[in-house]
């Protein structure tokens, strides 16, 4: 009898790994979307560092995902961060907390600075905390391949007494052939008990990882992790496709759909790496210098504006003095100003045009079992514009309805959350940069509701699209 294979996706995590690469937010909107109409089983994404600021992304995945598994990882080295995650994860259908954890020697003391028995009794105490919360929990055994025997038994084992459903075995220095891979599957499976799935994700580090996948399925391995874009793990396309020619002698299958997969793959290609080559290209000048793309109060007004310039802005000479006045205050209480807060600057400070469109009001009705729907009022003069969307998640929708309302359909280019004051009632803040004709337009929204805040930002880079057309 054939065995179901899942397939975990973690394009995303990986793109989040570096600011070379990371997507924007509807990026990884439209990319959960793909993959979880091409039927793959896990889409993973990077670890949630603050609510305020990553709790409406999650929340959009969450509502955007219907069949797949939402799965992110906790910080193992602040516990806290198990509520924060769980807090903004509940809501999805599917929804799995994931405990990274180191368990070869040379891992071990170096990033965590424990000895064996302190990192069995850290696995126990993590994994035990996020089953108290959630009923699918993955515990991640890091650079397994280098991990001795026993001390890999005890680890996988505190683990899966504490509730752990899937163990994976990561081999992160991708150094293992595919015989080597499955055999220590093969060992792996017969150790855990019959209920708990065996995951594994192999690095591809020697351009092994397709075939180390493959030896692991035969072996007995439940779950295999690949990524539709990037070479630095073991392949979505490549994988499925094998696995869906090579099913019965694996005696396996999966749910990816093999008929779409080319063209999904590559949709996903081109949302991945063709719309960032450009920011790409800016990002890889501007941290060149080993800078990493740092300004501060010492650097001069056309340091400054030649930054500005690489973000894609085309400002006016008295556009270029009020952001370096705005610059020069901000570098005065900052000791460093990075991309995005000299992005903000630039939004902020730069020409605002008269409000052609101002917000209304606005209803979101939103939740796990129902699309998120935006209902929006704007005035135009002593006109009401009314208008009723759909979206994936309430930021979304509120787009769509004022694109639909002002008749300006424009490629969003960034969407940036920032947490302005703290507390329970604190401010948060919303940037926009929408791309017009190849131009750049930047909008800020400022409320204690992000959505508003958003709707905010849209309809201040909207105005300024609309009063230049109509000066033009």
């Amino acid at each position: 009898m054939k065995r179901k294979i899942f397939v975990s996706d973690i394009t995303m995590k990986l793109k989040d790994g570096s600011p070379e690469t990371a997507l924007s937010f509807r990026q990884k909107i439209e990319l959960s979307k793909l993959l979880d109409k091409l039927g793959v089983s896990v889409i993973e994404m990077g670890p949630v560092m603050s609510v305020k600021r990553d709790s409406l992304l999650v929340k959009s995945l969450a509502s955007a995902i219907k069949d797949s598994v939402l799965a992110i990882p906790i910080d193992i080295f602040n516990p806290e961060s198990i509520a924060l995650t769980w807090k903004s994860l509940h809501e999805a259908t599917h929804a799995r907390l994931q405990v990274c954890v180191p368990v070869s020697t040379v891992q071990m003391e170096y990033l965590c600075h424990k000895k064996p028995t302190a990192i069995v009794q850290m696995t126990a105490d993590l994994v035990a905390r996020c089953r108290e919360l959630c009923g699918d929990v993955e515990f991640i055994a890091e650079d397994f391949g280098r991990s001795e025997q026993c001390v890999l038994s005890d680890v996988v084992k505190a683990a899966v007494e504490q509730g752990a459903s899937l163990v994976t075995m990561h081999d992160t220095a991708g150094t293992l052939f595919d015989y080597e891979m499955f055999e220590l599957t093969r060992r792996m499976r017969e150790d855990l008990p019959q209920q708990v799935k065996l995951g594994v994700w192999c690095s591809n580090e020697i351009f092994m990882a397709d075939s180390c996948a493959l030896a692991a399925v035969r072996a007995g391995a439940d779950e295999i992790k690949t990524a539709s874009c990037g070479n630095l793990t073991t392949s979505l396309k490549r994988f499925a496709k094998v696995l869906g020619v090579k099913s019965d002698e694996c005696m396996a299958y999966s749910d990816v759909k093999t008929i779409e997969l080319n063209r999904v793959t590559e949709q996903i290609r081109l949302l991945c790496e063709d719309n960032r080559k450009k920011k790409s290209a800016v990002v890889e000048e501007l941290s060149s210098d080993g800078s990493e793309w740092q300004l501060s109060a010492h650097d001069d007004k056309e340091s400054v504006l030649k930054m500005v310039r690489k973000l894609g802005y085309e400002l006016s000479e008295a556009d270029s003095e009020k952001v370096y006045e705005a610059f020069v205050g901000h570098a005065s209480k900052n000791e460093v100003i990075g991309v995005k807060e000299l992005d903000a600057i630039v939004a902020t400070a730069a020409f605002q045009a008269p409000a052609t469109y101002r917000l209304d009001n606005y209803l979101i009705n939103a939740g796990n079992i129902i699309k998120a729907t935006c209902h929006l009022c704007l005035k135009k003069d002593d006109t009401i514009l009314e208008n009723v969307c759909i979206g994936d998640g309430p930021v979304d929708a509120a787009f769509h309805a004022i694109e639909q309302l002002v008749g300006l359909r424009n490629e969003l280019d960034d969407f940036q959350i920032q947490s302005i004051t703290e507390g329970r009632e604190a401010m948060g803040g919303a940037v926009v940069r929408l791309r017009h004709e190849g131009k750049l337009f930047s909008g800020r929204g400022i409320s204690t509701d992000i959505v508003e805040a958003s709707i905010m930002a849209y309809l201040n880079a909207i105005n300024k699209i609309v009063y230049e057309e109509e000066e033009a």
